[in-house]
């Protein structure tokens, strides 16, 4: 009996002090790959790049942001930007009513930082607003590099990796934070160890392995969010490239003309510029002719 006790005791102790970031834990998210529809084709109002792809021009009271939308790489992610601009999705109004029309036009750019970014689609105008829906990220982090590189470096991400340690240590508080700083110093050494793409996996964020991920460069059209899959309708553009935000923001589109636009957009500041509307150019369909 006394033995056995031995074991069971010795067996507790692994247990207890087995260490949690040992081993990976990342799993991919389930994903269905789906087609991009554009219900209502615009006209085009100002040039195209020659590409067949499904482009947004954004008509601004600074002028005009073309981007391509990338309905092969964030699929889900572009049909909810392209049925809210085209009024084709029901989203919850300010008076808590169900509104089906174009949610875009008339919105501002509300937040903008200069070498930054500058950022739109919230009805309320100062960032606290959306559509009364959230979705998941349609993030592929193993296509953006993140299994390849360690968190100890990578510091954009050592936020994430001290969330990461405390959730495993289940501290709550900065008492509980001093009470077991030994032990939260080792664990952070440890953790260190891990990819970027664990650290990011246990702070909530879901990856998936079927699409084609773009970092979020110059440029880049991404959904702002309030963390891991707080998508609804507000979105960002890239005024220069922003490395810190690869694995974080679903990035949906690339603009290809305006940059000088959004330069006055930045320099105008918060809420300075309006969206006047949306328009949604579907080039997939268009076949150049043989000779």
């Amino acid at each position: 009996m006394r033995k056995f006790l031995g074991i069971v005791l010795f067996i507790c102790f692994l247990a207890c002090n087995r260490n949690p970031f040992a081993e990976s834990r990342y799993q991919p998210a389930p994903y269905t790959p789906s087609s991009v529809v554009v219900p209502r084709p615009d006209q085009a109002i100002v040039p195209l790049p020659e590409k067949p792809a499904v482009y947004a021009i954004f008509l601004t009271t600074q002028g005009n942001l073309t981007v391509e939308l990338f309905d092969q790489d964030a699929p889900k992610t572009v049909q909810n930007f392209i049925d809210l601009a085209q009024g084709e999705k029901e989203f919850l109004a300010r008076n808590g009513q169900k509104v089906k029309k174009p949610f875009y036009d008339g919105l501002t750019f509300h937040r903008v930082i200069k070498d930054f970014m500058i950022q739109g689609g919230c009805p309320n105008g100062d960032g606290t607003g959306g559509p009364g829906y959230r979705f998941d990220d349609e993030i592929n982090g193993k296509s953006l590099g993140l299994d390849k590189i360690q968190a100890g470096q990578a510091p954009y991400y050592q936020y994430q990796l001290q969330r990461a340690v405390a959730n495993e240590l289940k501290i709550k508080s900065r008492e509980e934070a001093e009470a077991k700083r030994e032990q939260l110093e080792k664990a952070f050494e440890e953790a260190k160890k891990l990819s970027v793409l664990e650290i990011l996996f246990r702070t909530g964020y879901k990856y998936n392995e079927n699409v084609n991920s773009h970092k979020a460069i110059k440029g880049a059209l991404a959904m702002a969010n309030a963390g891991p899959n707080t998508n609804g309708s507000q979105f960002f553009i890239n005024q220069v490239d922003t490395p810190h935000l690869d694995g974080l923001h679903t990035v949906f589109g690339q603009l290809v003309s305006g940059s000088d636009v959004v330069d006055q957009i930045v320099k105008a500041g918060n809420s300075k510029t309006t969206i006047k509307k949306v328009l949604i150019v579907d080039k997939r369909s268009i076949v150049k002719p043989t000779s």
